[in-house]
C-alpha cells in the first residue's frame, strides 16, 4: 500500500479537528489541558511536519524554488509532498496560536464565549483569528502591552 500526499492531507485534517473541538467546547477539561494546552498536540503536528520535510522536501524537489520571490515559493509548492508539508505547517501553527489564546484568555479572565469566535477564525484564517482575539481581549480590559506575551 502506497501512502499518498492526499491520504495524509485527509488524515492531518481529521486529526486536528478534535483538538479544536476541545479548545472550543472543553477548554478546562483535564484532557484538553494535557493534550492541547500543554502543546503536545501541536508538537505532534510539528513532528509530522519535520518528517515530511526530512523525507520529501529535502529530496529531489528540494532544490526547486526558494523564498526570495513569490514565483520561487510557488515553485516550492509544485510538489504535492511539499504542499502537504506547508499545510501541516499551517495546521500546527494555527493550533498552537489557538491553544495560546485559550491559556492567555484563562489567565486574563477573558470569558470563554468571547474567545470562541476568535478560535473559529484562527482555525479558518489564522492571523485574522488572532486579531479578533486581541480585539476581544482589549474589550475586556486586557489590551496589548509590552508584557502581553509574558507568563
Amino acid at each position: 500500500m502506497t501512502i499518498t500526499p492526499e491520504a495524509l492531507f485527509s488524515l492531518a485534517n481529521a486529526l486536528v479537528l478534535p483538538a479544536w473541538a476541545l479548545l472550543a467546547f472543553a477548554p478546562r477539561w483535564r484532557g484538553t489541558q494535557r493534550l492541547v494546552l500543554s502543546g503536545l498536540w501541536p508538537a505532534f503536528l510539528a513532528l509530522a511536519y519535520a518528517a515530511l520535510i526530512a523525507t520529501h522536501y529535502l529530496g529531489a524537489h528540494g532544490s526547486e524554488g526558494g523564498f526570495s520571490s513569490l514565483a520561487g515559493v510557488a515553485a516550492l509548492f509544485r510538489d504535492p509532498w511539499a504542499l502537504l508539508a506547508g499545510w501541516v505547517h499551517y495546521l500546527c501553527f494555527d493550533l498552537f496560536v489557538g491553544a495560546w489564546a485559550v491559556r492567555d484568555a484563562q489567565r486574563r479572565q477573558v470569558p470563554h464565549l468571547a474567545l470562541v469566535p476568535a478560535l473559529a477564525l484562527t482555525f479558518l484564517f489564522g492571523p485574522v483569528g488572532l486579531l479578533v482575539y486581541f480585539g476581544g481581549r482589549a474589550a475586556f480590559g486586557q489590551p496589548l502591552s509590552p508584557t502581553s506575551f509574558s507568563s
